[in-house]
């Protein structure tokens, strides 16, 4: 199957501004599922105020949120494909600035020293474009996501030390919620990244807190500790918007790799209630669009 790169830049831009006005379906659900077990009255009254806010902006073809975030792009290749990798990622970028210039959307993104904004939400090394594999055949997927400062502020890092085993995952990642408080616009999806190297571990903190709620860690042993501080993170009393009550996060959502007998890396990356994403998959049937 080869891909047609002028349809891979109409994707690029329609999945910028889809993934900054719908929200995924799974955080719908799991905003009433939240407000179902709240038990504070201001709490409850937050939780409905967003989720007014969310059908709002649905219904007006408004933006979610006014923060366009940094542009995101995972793009998925499968078997049989034929594809030009530089022209790929031309070819994102291109419907990237095309989403920012035509639509138009506020530009985000700045030269880190000078500060100078573009207007195209783009950058050195931004859209940020990751390429992997996947054994499914005549198959590409691209996956955007828009990560806004609130949340991408609040990222942490620690190289544990492997002797206080998963007792300092534990506490590392409640007094990582604990320190972000309000300031990611809670309930949050926080994602945590264990094991690799100190920049993988980041890089795996990040897909956890981007992957679809309900989905749990591969690894049985990531699984159990996913329950145990999803519920642990609840009794905090952070609450909506961090005013307290139930509601502090949807989930823990946990990714882990394997690690250096001396090491224990623990990163740490969180996800706003308003936690956009959009996909579209390639096929020999055509481009199709969902979450």
């Amino acid at each position: 199957m080869k891909i047609d790169l002028q349809a891979v830049e109409e994707a690029a831009k329609a999945l910028y501004i889809r993934a900054l006005k719908v929200l995924p379906p799974d955080i719908k659900r799991g905003f009433g599922r939240l407000q179902a077990a709240e038990t504070d009255a201001t709490a409850n009254r937050v939780l409905a105020t967003m989720m007014t806010n969310i059908q709002v902006a649905e219904d007006t073809d408004n933006l979610l949120c006014q923060d366009t975030g940094v542009p995101i792009y995972n793009i998925v290749i499968g078997r049989g494909v034929q594809v030009d990798g530089h022209a790929l990622k031309q070819a994102v970028r291109r419907g990237c600035e095309r989403a920012t210039r035509e639509h138009p959307l506020r530009s985000s993104v700045v030269h880190p020293l000078t500060r100078r904004n573009e207007h195209t939400s783009c950058g050195i090394e931004v859209p940020v474009i990751h390429i992997d594999f996947s054994d499914r055949t005549e198959l590409l997927e691209i996956e955007m996501i828009p990560k806004g400062s609130g949340s991408e502020n609040n990222s942490f890092l620690k190289m544990a030390i492997p002797a206080e085993g998963v007792d300092a995952i534990k506490t590392f990642v409640i007094d990582c919620v604990l320190s972000a408080g309000g300031k990611t616009c809670p309930p949050t999806i926080v994602g945590v990244g264990l094991g690799g190297t100190s920049d993988l571990a980041v890089a795996l903190a990040k897909r956890a807190a981007t992957r679809e709620l309900g989905s749990r860690c591969a690894d049985p042993e990531g699984a159990a500790l996913e329950a145990q501080l999803s519920e642990a993170v609840n009794l905090l009393g952070v609450g909506p918007q961090g005013l307290g009550g139930d509601a502090t996060a949807f989930a823990v959502q946990i990714e882990l790799a394997a690690t250096h007998i001396t090491m224990n890396p623990i990163a740490v990356n969180m996800q706003c209630h308003s936690a956009r994403r959009a996909r579209a998959s390639f096929t020999p049937a055509g481009v199709s669009y969902g979450f």
